[in-house]
């Protein structure tokens, strides 16, 4: 174990008045060990002559105080002065015990304020990350009291606020103003970008100097915002972005048994994210044919040159109305991904058929649109609003079987305009790009194997505009022609 330079920080008295925190036991003899060596930590031996486990992450020292000693990766983390760090590990690595700590210090620094703390979902919020904070911030340095009710943590002071969020719900991040986050298991799907995008506009007026920090702690589980809107950064050269991976056994306390167990019965894609903290591109990604490195490109223009034929794909709702556009390059066939529409995420507005219209027919100004798509067979009324509106959407080409084979079919075709690398995206489109890189199926438990189920499907919007507008895309006509083609019209 590396001991980190400031891991002896004193942080607060134990109101218990020095009870060691984790008590050892012998697996030899049995003895339970409440002994404290010469710095208060517990005994390494027991009686029997046994070795006990390793130190632990944290314990109470003879003088009452909190000690924390950090392993490589967490005194990594503490260190950092970055504004966004994010720590990537495997599991178990020591991410949500070093959160805690972390905040508290942010808060030193910063002052009284309202503080976020931010997981996936509640049920993980009780399960690992309330007993880590409440043991900390209340059991040891009594700090101040939670209210359950409205989920904070509310100091002594009078003056200071830790807020508890979900990242299923963002609305809730948005009425507050926060000095600092602390985002655990960043890394799950029900982690939204829109979440992330609220935790930013929150800390965003932290204090007149800078931005709040943000630390984020996690195992990798998919690809999506995080990898291109702090892994991608970060690997560019962002100098406001601190990245940690460390793998699960750079925590003393994890058994290499484990370790190597997994390494023999998952999948190296699970084990890489899970274990290693590594990105890879998981099972049952459904794009896993798109090739980033090659077809996610700076964008080269605003608007497409006036001989390009462009193509716009419609998703409907009254909430996540969405549209993509795309543009043809005459001499070469290839597809540009060049603008998303989605003002709810973009906005937060929500808006009329009249408005949607009036907005799409601004931005398009000068364009040389072809064909709009969009929407479900059952959907005419509404494509039939738009066109009153003077916005012409018309019906995706008509396929056979149900509306999960549809999909299949329209999955198919625009895969292998991936495969062909036949799609490229400015790579400010990060919408798309969340939704591109996350987009799975759902992994069956029992075999790691994807499912045929689409996961979370009904949040995939600007997927859907991309199937109905593309997979009428017959590239190979494109290129014997050297012009598009879509549905019939070619």
């Amino acid at each position: 174990m590396t001991t980190a330079t400031l891991s002896r920080n004193i942080i607060g008295h134990d109101p218990a008045g020095g009870q060691v925190y984790d008590f050892l036991e012998c697996e030899n003899c049995g003895f339970i060990s409440p002994r404290k060596s010469d710095d208060g930590r517990p005994s390494r031996t027991c009686p029997c002559g046994e070795e006990l486990p390793p130190t632990p992450f944290k314990w109470i020292d003879n003088d009452g105080l909190v000690q924390f000693e950090l392993h490589e990766g967490q005194q990594r983390a503490w260190l950092s002065e970055k504004r966004e760090i994010a720590m990537l590990s495997g599991t178990q690595g020591g991410k949500t015990a070093f959160g805690p700590l972390w905040l508290r210090r942010e808060i030193e620094n910063c002052g009284p304020g309202d503080y976020l703390v931010v997981t996936a979902t509640y049920k993980l919020l009780d399960l690992k990350l309330l007993p880590e904070f409440m043991w900390l911030f209340k059991e040891k340095l009594d700090l101040g009291e939670y209210k359950e009710a409205k989920k904070v943590f509310l100091f002594h002071d009078g003056k200071t606020r830790v807020f508890f969020v979900s990242a299923t719900a963002p609305e809730s991040i948005e009425s507050a103003t926060a000095k600092a986050a602390w985002l655990d298991e960043a890394g799950q799907i029900q982690f939204r970008r829109d979440a992330w995008e609220a935790i930013l506009r929150r800390l965003s007026l932290a204090t007149k100097k800078k931005q709040g920090r943000i630390l984020i702690t996690t195992t990798l589980y998919t690809l999506g915002w995080l990898k291109t809107e702090i892994f991608d950064r970060w690997n560019r050269g962002d100098k406001n972005i601190d990245v940690i991976q460390f793998p699960s056994t750079m925590n003393p306390e994890f058994p290499k048994e484990a370790m190597d167990e997994a390494r023999r019965k998952l999948p190296a894609w699970k084990f890489s994210m899970f274990y290693l903290g590594e990105f890879d591109k998981p099972a049952g990604l459904i794009y896993d044919s798109f090739d980033e490195a090659i077809c996610k490109i700076p964008r080269k223009w605003k608007k497409p040159p006036p001989e390009w034929s462009c193509f716009v794909g419609h998703d409907f709702g009254a909430k996540n109305a969405a549209a993509m556009f795309y543009a043809v390059e005459p001499t070469t066939g290839l597809i540009y991904a060049y603008r998303e529409y989605y003002p709810m995420k973009q906005s937060g507005e929500q808006r009329t058929i009249k408005e949607h219209v009036y907005e799409l027919t601004k931005l398009s100004e000068g364009e040389n649109i072809i064909k709009r798509m969009g929407g479900a067979p059952q959907e005419d009324e509404i494509r039939q609003g738009y066109t009153n509106a003077g916005w012409k959407i018309e019906q995706p080409e008509k396929l056979t079987g149900n509306a999960d084979t549809q999909t299949k079919i329209q999955i198919e075709r625009i895969y292998a305009l991936h495969k062909e690398n036949k799609i490229y995206v400015f790579d400010d489109l990060s919408l798309y790009l969340d939704q591109k890189m996350s987009y799975s199926y759902k992994i069956d438990d029992n075999t790691n194997e994807p499912t045929e189920k689409i996961d979370d499907r009904a949040k995939f919007h600007l997927m859907d505009c991309e199937k109905y507008i593309l997979s009428s895309f017959d590239p190979q006509m494109a290129q014997k022609k050297r012009r598009f083609a879509i549905g019939r019209a070619y």
